[in-house]
């Protein structure tokens, strides 16, 4: 699953790091790719990067443009819990950047899905953490997915780009050959109930989702806190209520794509 919007700050990295980890509590085998040139989620996920001797990541995995290649890119992550041990990563730095002015190269667009072909067999789920634009890299993580989901803060802009994103994903499938490629939902995050315009622009995106709303995560610090120290939410303290949304968005995203 591709999760993206047309715009940043909006909680797409927080969504896939925080959904993965409530699969991973649930059992499952979670791959993240890190589509992000910024890699801030293989940073939230607690993965050290080596200057020195520099790991594989996603840009050489695309860059190799062969069947099967992120096989040789999954890496563990940071945190220090068994449940952990479930989720995998593809990390990110920054020359990521190098791989989008590859997007006139005939098939470059579909390099993601070759290299993951065969090579996520062993996971049940991997989720995409898609930069914030439309761009040649948001392109190949929807040519390599199955579904996409919109994340967004509870902002006109970024409503309103999530919207961009969906109709994205409607108009341009069959251009990736990828014509399944299923818009499914979308998710609000850092919800203050308090302030007006939060719910101004929660209302207006039930208007333009309808029941594609999976649910609205609460702003707490235990989040922020958790996205800022790359730990589990497990570490936080008063961090209940929102391991609790998390794992309703879980469930949701279990039932979304095993129909």
């Amino acid at each position: 699953m591709a999760v993206g919007n047309n715009k940043g700050g909006a909680k797409k990295t927080t969504t896939v790091v925080r959904l993965a980890e409530a699969l991973a509590k649930q059992g499952k085998r979670v791959g993240v790719v890190d589509l992000d040139p910024q890699g801030n989620a293989s940073r939230r996920l607690g993965w050290k990067d080596d200057v020195n001797n520099p790991p594989l990541t996603t840009s050489e995995a695309i860059e190799e443009n062969a069947e099967g290649v992120a096989a040789q890119v999954w890496q563990p992550i940071g945190w220090p819990h068994p449940f952990a041990e479930r989720i995998a990563l593809m990390p990110a730095r920054y020359t990521l950047e190098d791989r989008s002015p590859e997007a006139g190269k005939v098939g470059a667009y579909r390099r993601l899905a070759k290299a993951l072909k065969g090579a996520d067999d062993h996971l049940d789920y991997v989720l995409i953490d898609c930069p914030p634009s439309l761009g040649h890299l948001t392109q190949m993580g929807l040519a390599a997915a199955h579904y996409a989901l919109a994340s967004t803060d509870p902002l006109f802009d970024g409503v309103e780009a999530a919207v961009r994103y969906r109709d994205f994903v409607a108009l341009s499938r069959d251009d990736l050959a990828n014509p399944a490629l299923s818009f499914v939902g979308i998710v609000v995050s850092d919800y203050d109930q308090r302030l007006s315009d939060h719910v101004e622009q929660l209302r207006g995106a039930r208007t333009n989702f309808g029941d594609q709303l999976w649910g609205v995560v609460p702003r707490r610090s235990a989040i922020s806190n958790a996205d800022g120290a790359a730990r589990s939410l497990t570490d936080e303290p008063n961090s209940s209520e929102p391991r609790a949304v998390f794992e309703l968005l879980a469930e949701r995203f279990i039932k979304e794509v095993t129909l």
